[in-house]
């Protein structure tokens, strides 16, 4: 059955239609089409559209049907419907007979397909981020496993200067870190519902657009009809995004399949991402890197398809966007993979260390350290760069390494050279000097570093950075690590409180105050400070919240973190804190406490016990005791949280 048989005389051809129909690809938003059908119906009932008992016929048919299809998507792929709007007005059809034709009333497929897109794209981002976090941590792990290995870093594909590979590992920590911001700043312009913009120029029917934005949890409702209706830029910028990370991905890939090569020798991948040849018995290939590399081409054709597609475009919806679909869905289903399977290399990477130092060792990677040291002699910069050239012709015409020549040799291109210029040359010292934010000093590859399990902080290498030093690296860490905590936050759909979840935070809250575990907070009181309140979500549902209570510069409280009985052990809680204290660094925030009868708890997290007498009076004034709980029982934390220093 097509939706709009009744100008046409005639049926289309079959060749039309199989050209026309989008269902082999749509079908993926079946259970999307169907939630906005059931918010839909919602809609038109507070209208009188529908009646009570049609609503609820209608809901409960497409409950039924939603169910279904989760339980088996491909039965959708069986039917001869246009797409997957009209396959679901047809089974709903059949189940509530002519009831089913009146859910279509002041809606088009227009403002349909673009709501069914932007929930799935909400819920996929959210699978995205994961991926991203888990892919971050992934080479944070590897990082730790090899921040003391020597590897020779490369610029034009010449051995330039040493670095660790612990080193290497951060620098596409920050490309991973770069594309979590920008997916999450294209799913949080998306967030926008269509829905009620009808074919393009608004329904007729008083709908409450914000209130069904809200049900279908967007915050909030499109403003403009002949957008909304037309938008793909959510589309384009989800592809951007991933062509970009695929760009990451594939430069990672490259250089571990030089590292790999038999030229280099410096890594062997595991035999769980590699393959063989089918003639030679000796080759080990390593097929994962090279298929990661070879998608992101394929990425890349997505997003360029896309944004041709779109160019010429007048306003409003055209056919030719029935094509956002199908590269959309691929684009992000590779970016993904590749994603996975990277965790799947490096978790498998074994590094031989012993290649990697002497290849460090080799082609002259020390020679600025020489030009540095004559800077340090009184040498102008420039003067000192041709005097080492001249060094390094030297070296290679006897072939030996500069900390061979011996210091006659050295002392015939500058008599300012002295004994101490070969502990300069060493390639401990290049490594250990490169001490500047973001260099490749052991010291600083200890800063960027953060744990794979909450509370276990790396291990200093007191010899390389003395006391002062390891303080300074412990803060590094945990500012690193809290960056990376508050990422998985976000990904747990942890976000700021909006008013719209007043409600649901003073359910949650005072359930729990009846218990005795937090404080009763009003409605009003929560209103008031809901700019300060964070919550988790799980399928559109709030299921936690917290708080953080400001009192003075510098110092904070959490408070009231709950999460809801049927979300405990999945992390949300800890989320929930990790976000505020994210938050509450971007505010320079510098101190965190937290009065709390589970210290166990916190402590995972990261705080410390202090004195409970030590806090000022209004604090513990503001602590009124538990009737549940023994006051003796409740304990003061705090975490410090580590600012950069501003500039004097």
């Amino acid at each position: 059955m097509a939706l709009w048989g009744g100008r046409f005389k005639g049926k289309a051809s079959l060749q039309f239609k199989k050209f026309n129909d989008s269902l082999p690809i749509d079908y993926r938003m079946a259970v999307q089409d169907i939630v906005g059908s059931i918010a839909w119906a919602q809609a038109i009932h507070e209208v009188g559209v529908l009646n009570d008992d049609e609503l609820t016929r209608l809901t409960a048919a497409l409950e039924e049907l939603k169910a279904s299809v989760e339980e088996n998507p491909k039965q959708i792929l069986l039917s001869d419907a246009e797409d997957i709007h009209s396959w679901v007005e047809i089974q709903l059809i059949e189940k509530t007979g002519d009831l089913g034709k009146k859910l279509h009333t002041g809606r088009s497929r227009n403002d349909q397909v673009a709501t069914d897109l932007k929930l799935w794209c909400k819920e996929t981002g959210g699978d995205l981020l994961f991926a991203l976090v888990n892919l971050q941590q992934a080479m944070m792990n590897l990082a730790e496993r090899e921040k003391d290995t020597v590897l020779p870093g490369y610029t034009h594909l010449q051995r330039a200067q040493p670095i660790t590979f612990g080193h290497w590992c951060l620098a596409y920590v920050e490309m991973f870190n770069r594309d979590i911001g920008r997916l999450k700043d294209a799913l949080y312009r998306l967030d926008v519902s269509p829905l009620g913009s009808g074919a393009l120029a608004g329904t007729a029917y008083p709908i409450d657009r914000n209130a069904l934005a809200n049900r279908l949890g967007f915050r909030t409702a499109t403003l403009n009809s002949l957008d909304a209706v037309s938008d793909r830029d959510h589309v384009i910028e989800l592809l951007a995004s991933a062509s970009i990370s695929m760009m990451h991905l594939s430069r990672f890939a490259e250089d571990l399949i030089f590292y790999n090569s038999g030229e280099a020798g410096f890594v062997e991948m595991s035999d769980l991402v590699s393959s063989g040849s089918s003639l030679m018995p000796q080759k080990k290939n390593p097929d994962a890197c090279e298929l990661i590399r070879g998608k992101a081409g394929r990425v890349f054709g997505a997003l360029t398809g896309m944004l041709t597609t779109m160019k010429a475009l007048a306003l409003a919806y055209n056919k030719d966007m029935q094509e956002d679909k199908e590269g959309l869905f691929d684009a992000l289903d590779t970016w993904q993979e590749c994603m996975e399977m990277a965790v799947l290399v490096a978790d498998g990477l074994k590094v031989n260390r012993s290649r990697t130092l002497a290849a460090a060792q080799q082609g002259y990677a020390n020679a600025t350290e020489l030009a540095d040291y004559l800077v340090g002699k009184d040498i102008p910069f420039r003067e000192a760069h041709h005097i080492v050239g001249e060094v390094v012709l030297a070296a290679i015409d006897k072939a030996v390494p500069l900390e061979d020549l011996t210091i006659t040799q050295l002392q015939e291109f500058s008599d300012k050279i002295e004994q101490d210029v070969y502990q300069h040359l060493t390639i401990e010292s290049t490594l250990n000097k490169r001490e500047v934010l973001g260099g490749t000093s052991r010291a600083q590859v200890e800063k960027a570093l953060a744990t794979t399990q909450s509370g276990n902080e790396a291990i200093l290498n007191e010899q390389v950075v003395g006391a002062p030093g390891k303080q300074r690296i412990q803060g590094a860490l945990k500012q690193v690590k809290q960056r990376l905590n508050a990422q998985r936050a976000a990904a747990m759909s942890v976000r700021r409180a909006r008013m719209s979840d007043v409600d649901s935070i003073h359910l949650l809250a005072n359930f729990w105050a009846d218990k005795g575990e937090i404080l009763p907070r009003t409605r009003d009181n929560i209103i008031h400070d809901i700019q300060n309140f964070v919550v988790a979500e799980l399928d559109g549902k709030v299921v936690g919240t917290a708080s953080l209570y400001i009192y003075q510069t510098g110092l904070a409280e959490i408070r009231s973190v709950v999460v809801d009985v049927s979300a405990q052990q999945q992390g949300q809680g800890e989320a929930l804190v990790q976000y505020l204290l994210e938050f509450a660094y971007q505010m320079e925030l510098e101190q965190i406490i937290v009065l709390t009868y589970i210290p166990q708890y916190f402590e995972k997290l990261g705080f410390n016990l202090i004195d409970k007498s030590s806090l000022a009076e209004n604090i513990i004034e503001d602590s009124e005791p538990s009737p549940h709980k023994d006051p003796a029982d409740e304990v003061a934390m705090e975490y410090i949280l580590n600012q950069p220093q501003k500039a004097s």
